[in-house]
């Protein structure tokens, strides 16, 4: 399936149906009096955030959506009906703005949540409600009000705990197939990731964080240079950035240091609070390494770097080290998530149980 993070669509609710002018007409009534019935509403179109959708790729053809209007009002005292609505599904995630103005109207962060996009229009009043002691038998009636028509861009964010950042190649795809269940594309060339990617780490039957892992950024990403930094949007709701920097470069000419410099640099340029995001290095492929060279090779990484941040020695191939990542990986998450629970506030006279007669 194509991956598909943009799309912009137009939705119009449906308009609300006319009220109804009419007068009662039964055998023996003589002044039967007004029986014109409201107007139906409109339908609504609402977007609901779905579990099970990862991609806005459904949006990228069908542009545009329309829920159907409210039925007529009748004699008889009979009300129209309502019209259909629409639901869109939608990624969890998603963030939907108005297009024109870019103001952001609502964000789906939670899944099953629902938000109303574009609102129907009520129903026109029929003759019977405006009936009154001394007016008697009214011929008003009021047309359908017109239902809300918007065009909307949608840009999905995915939700992930942790964000894997580094150059092409740099073993950001093995590490997440190695600790969790995605299985993206690997092989030995640059760019083999052309989408993000997320996957579940599980650390304990009850405890778990997700992963995104998304394609490699290279010098100059910010200027276009590559896949660009389009993808990184998808790091901002992350609470932890895993930046992987490969200290075995297949090009000996390559300089580990100097592409992990140029990556903070993009990152930069692209964010500020992104760049301020805590961030651990995760120096991979170790077993490229001879034994007797790994301690100084690390050292000379981490002096040039000028690094001060938790440091973390790995091979995604082999997996060695990586359980001790994912263990402090999930202690991080674990306190930065209890820290951003608010307190609830208790009334003390029910912290003994309510106070009796």
């Amino acid at each position: 399936m194509k991956f598909v993070d943009e799309a912009t669509i137009e939705v119009a609710a449906g308009d609300g149906g006319n009220g109804c002018a009419s007068f009662r007409h039964e055998k023996y009534k003589e002044f039967g009096g007004p029986d014109g019935g409201d107007g139906g509403r409109g339908g609504h179109v609402y977007a609901v955030a779905d579990a099970s959708l990862n991609t806005l790729v459904d949006f990228r053809f069908t542009r545009r959506f329309e829920a159907h209007r409210g039925e007529h009002g009748k004699g008889s005292d009979m009300f129209g009906v309502k019209g259909d609505d629409v639901v869109l599904k939608m990624p969890v995630g998603t963030i939907i703005a108005d297009a024109e103005t870019g103001e952001v109207l609502f964000e789906l962060l939670q899944p099953g949540e629902q938000v109303t996009i574009a609102k129907g229009g009520d129903g026109g009043f029929g003759n019977m409600h405006y009936k009154s002691s001394t007016n008697r038998a009214p011929r008003q009636k009021t047309p359908g009000w017109a239902g809300e028509k918007r065009t909307l861009k949608l840009e999905l964010k995915v939700l992930a705990d942790v964000g894997l950042l580094g150059m092409p190649n740099a073993g950001k795809s093995t590490l997440i197939s190695a600790i969790s269940n995605a299985r993206p594309k690997i092989a030995d060339y640059p760019f083999t990731t052309l989408h993000p990617n997320l996957g579940v780490v599980r650390v304990a039957p009850e405890k778990s964080f997700v992963v995104a892992d998304v394609p490699g950024l290279i010098e100059g990403a910010s200027e276009g240079a590559g896949l660009g930094h389009q993808f990184l949007r998808h790091l901002q709701r992350t609470r932890l950035l895993l930046h992987m920097v490969d200290v075995a470069p297949f090009d000996e000419g390559v300089d580990p240091v100097a592409q992990a410099k140029a990556i903070v640099a993009e990152l930069k340029k692209f964010d500020q609070k992104l760049y301020e995001k805590p961030r651990w290095l995760v120096l991979n492929k170790l077993d490229m390494v001879p034994t007797e060279e790994r301690e100084a090779r690390v050292k000379d990484i981490v002096k040039r770097l000028k690094y001060k941040g938790p440091v973390f020695e790995i091979s995604a191939l082999t997996r060695e080290g990586c359980e001790l990542l994912v263990q402090k990986v999930y202690q991080h998450i674990a306190q930065v998530h209890q820290s951003q629970q608010a307190p609830v506030d208790v009334d003390p006279r029910f912290v003994n149980g309510p106070d009796t007669p």
